[in-house]
């Protein structure tokens, strides 16, 4: 576990330092989600990357993180941008957004993996970060949690897909899903598999 990001590291004065990460690249079906937020100083929220956390852990933590944050915001890529843009593409803007979402003065932008967004501000991408930076776990945290509740609203929609289990990965069951039931609306069209079903079954 780890406490809140370290600011002295990063000598702020009256600007704040932005985590940000994102969730939903290799589903088939959904937006690509980015969240973006800023910790006080002395935060001591025990965080780490939402991967490695239980859904109900992630839950409890997304609710204290929106309590306790300076300022937050989740942002979004819907499937038709991640169609018309490519899915690199489409997660550089979600996050873009999701900075774009914060009402504090930015100095500086900590991303998780190898790339950032094209905002007006200092950026350091960071390999894995959301399992080093607590304010990129946080982020991570967020992000997860809003997927997963769109997944969960298609559930309830759609049982019969099992989204609730696969949250729209492609593993096993949801191909077997998809191949047995069709598309449905939100799916990726530009992804491999989306398009393998789509030559064979007609869009419902």
């Amino acid at each position: 576990m780890q406490g809140c990001l370290d600011f002295t590291r990063y000598d702020i004065s009256e600007e704040f330092i932005v985590g940000v990460d994102e969730v939903g690249r290799g589903p088939l079906i959904g937006d690509v989600v980015a969240a973006a937020v800023i910790l006080p100083k002395g935060c001591q929220l025990l965080l780490k990357d939402s991967k490695k956390l239980s859904e109900t852990k992630r839950e409890q933590l997304a609710l204290q993180i929106e309590q306790e944050a300076i300022d937050f915001c989740v942002a979004t890529a819907s499937p038709k941008e991640i169609d018309s843009l490519n899915i690199l593409h489409a997660t550089m803007l979600a996050m873009k957004r999701a900075v774009e979402g914060i009402n504090k003065p930015i100095e500086k932008v900590l991303v998780d993996g190898n790339r950032c967004p094209n905002i007006p501000y200092e950026c350091e991408a960071i390999i894995k970060g959301d399992g080093k930076v607590p304010v990129i776990s946080a982020a991570s945290i967020l992000a997860k949690v809003h997927r997963d509740q769109q997944m969960q609203t298609l559930h309830e929609a759609y049982p019969h897909y099992g989204f609730d289990a696969h949250k729209g990965y492609p593993t096993k069951l949801h191909l077997e899903k998809l191949s047995q039931h069709g598309l449905i609306p939100g799916y990726r069209h530009s992804f491999k598999p989306v398009k393998n079903i789509m030559q064979i079954l007609p869009k419902v």
